[in-house]
């Protein structure tokens, strides 16, 4: 991809992009539940009048206003604000999240059970029916072993692909083999996910030649950050412009993790990227608004998981949150909360 932005012109779409709680591949038992990744589409004038009146309100004397600033209760009128209808963000910003757990789901189905990518491609067809196994799944499996059960072998099953040794590795197969076989053997798990749960456990490589290939193979293919890479260019390459993004220095966006987001589209939404430029944040007022949103987004959605919503600021974080996120409620509503709804601005 090329490095600097092209010459300006009056048709191209330029958006900033900033993440929350990226732990790179280690997808549970981090420091975070939850992935959030947000794109705005706001001028460099309203982005730095919005960052000056957040240090301000905020009396923070930071050089570099972090989303933490403004998810302090003390700031909850600010943050208000920075969602609601008055705000700069509104219509011209969108979010995509992730629930890692769910997510690491799909991958195990993905890479052990022989099915397509129902996340990062295409929901079409059999993807989309695969999406919909997948999360079945997830709320079975959660079920039947409880919450720390299934995140033990979801966690066996990130320590296989992210082993530094063929002995690590070999462990971390044998825990992931135990524990499938103990939930495939659950009484009352539904007949579907019992077959879905067989086809994984079948697919746990036991020889060593395989247990590499499989490791080399499922290598990069665990982050999160390139499904919502790929939403980004769903969403904003929809707009018949040609797209710039401008992303905050993020070293898992390697030109290889660029190439699968790109690659990932089948109906050419993609085609209308010209390229990726990435900042230091605290040098782009924009990618300092996409931290603001991504940082509440998170926090806003790691407290509905948590069976803490708060109903008001799930309300604001609402219209931001793209429909295709990796998310359980989708379409539905989680204790009377509904965390993903309609796309931003809609």
């Amino acid at each position: 991809m090329p490095s600097a932005a092209p010459s300006r012109t009056a048709v191209l779409l330029e958006v900033a992009c900033d993440e929350s709680g990226s732990e790179g591949e280690k997808l549970v038992r981090g420091s975070t539940d939850t992935f959030a990744h947000a794109s705005v589409d706001v001028t460099t004038d309203t982005a730095l009048a919005t960052v000056e009146r957040v240090r301000v309100e905020a009396r923070s004397p930071a050089t570099e206003v972090k989303a933490s600033v403004v998810l302090r209760p003390q700031n909850r009128r600010l943050l208000e604000w920075l969602l609601g209808d008055d705000g700069p963000l509104l219509g011209h910003a969108h979010v995509h999240l992730t629930d890692k757990a769910l997510h690491l789901t799909g991958r195990l189905v993905s890479l052990l059970g022989g099915g397509g990518d129902g996340f990062g491609g295409v929901a079409t067809g059999s993807a989309r029916d695969l999406a919909r196994r997948v999360r079945l799944l997830h709320l079975a499996a959660t079920r039947g072993l409880g919450a720390a059960g299934w995140e033990a072998v979801l966690a066996d099953f990130n320590d296989v692909v992210r082993a530094r040794s063929l002995d690590d590795a070999a462990l971390s197969a044998s825990a992931l083999r135990r524990g499938l076989g103990e939930l495939a053997d659950r009484p009352g798990l539904p007949a579907d996910s019992v077959e879905l749960v067989r086809s994984v456990l079948a697919g746990v490589p036991g020889e060593p030649e395989g247990l590499l290939a499989f490791v080399a193979r499922g290598r990069g293919a665990l982050d999160p950050i390139v499904p919502a890479l790929a939403e980004v260019l769903r969403h904003w390459g929809g707009s018949g412009r040609p797209l710039w993004v401008v992303h905050d220095v993020q070293a898992t966006l390697t030109d290889a993790a660029i190439r699968t987001a790109v690659g990932s589209s089948a109906d050419g939404w993609s085609d209308a990227l010209e390229g990726i430029s990435f900042v230091d944040s605290q040098d782009d007022p924009r990618v300092q608004l996409a931290d603001f949103l991504a940082g509440a987004a998170r926090r806003i959605a790691a407290h509905v998981l948590a069976g803490q919503a708060d109903p008001a600021l799930v309300e604001l974080i609402s219209p931001y949150v793209s429909p295709r996120s990796t998310w359980l409620d989708l379409g539905e509503e989680r204790d009377g909360i509904r965390l993903v709804g309609q796309p931003a601005g809609a």
